[in-house]
């Protein structure tokens, strides 16, 4: 991967720089940040996680062993009551709804995992050291013809820019 990292002392003017380059359509940025801030994530504009799917699947198939299982086992071993039906929603719906809650949450986090690549085996590029004392970072991948606008563009906004692959 190759890209140019850009070092910002301010919020506005990573801010800036952030809009300044999705204008240029200069590739994939990476924001580092000390802490998390709402100015940049309104500026990236990702929109909604994609986790919620995660969880959305998970919690519909939670729900339906939670059906799914007693009635299987009640057709095995049925206990025949009153003449009531052996296989019965009703009592079951307590089950299906903590399957729904334990394999949805279950599969919320494996989402996290999978949509975060955690953990990272490899180096992060483009990370430097101040982005955590209170430094904002950009990190653009883009191809090598392109990396001269993309340096421009930061510096006028004053960040300190170095090339990275």
């Amino acid at each position: 991967m190759q890209g140019i990292v850009g070092v910002f002392r301010t919020l506005d003017s990573t801010v800036e720089a952030i809009h300044a380059l999705r204008k240029l359509r200069a590739g994939d940025m990476t924001v580092y940040s000390p802490a998390p801030r709402h100015e940049l994530e309104h500026a990236l504009d990702h929109g909604p996680s994609v986790v919620r799917r995660f969880t959305l699947i998970g919690g519909l198939l939670g729900a339906s062993f939670g059906y799914w299982i007693p009635i299987w086992i009640s057709d095995y071993w049925p206990l025949v009551v009153g003449g009531k039906a052996v296989p019965s929603w009703i009592p079951y719906t307590i089950i299906s709804f903590e399957l729904m809650v334990l394999i949805g949450s279950l599969a919320t986090v494996a989402g996290l995992f999978a949509n975060a690549r955690f953990p990272r085996i490899t180096m992060t590029v483009g990370y430097d050291p101040r982005f955590s004392d209170g430094d904002f970072g950009v990190w653009v991948e883009c191809p090598p013809e392109r990396q001269r606008d993309v340096a421009d563009t930061m510096r006028k906004l004053g960040a300190e820019v170095r090339s990275e692959s």
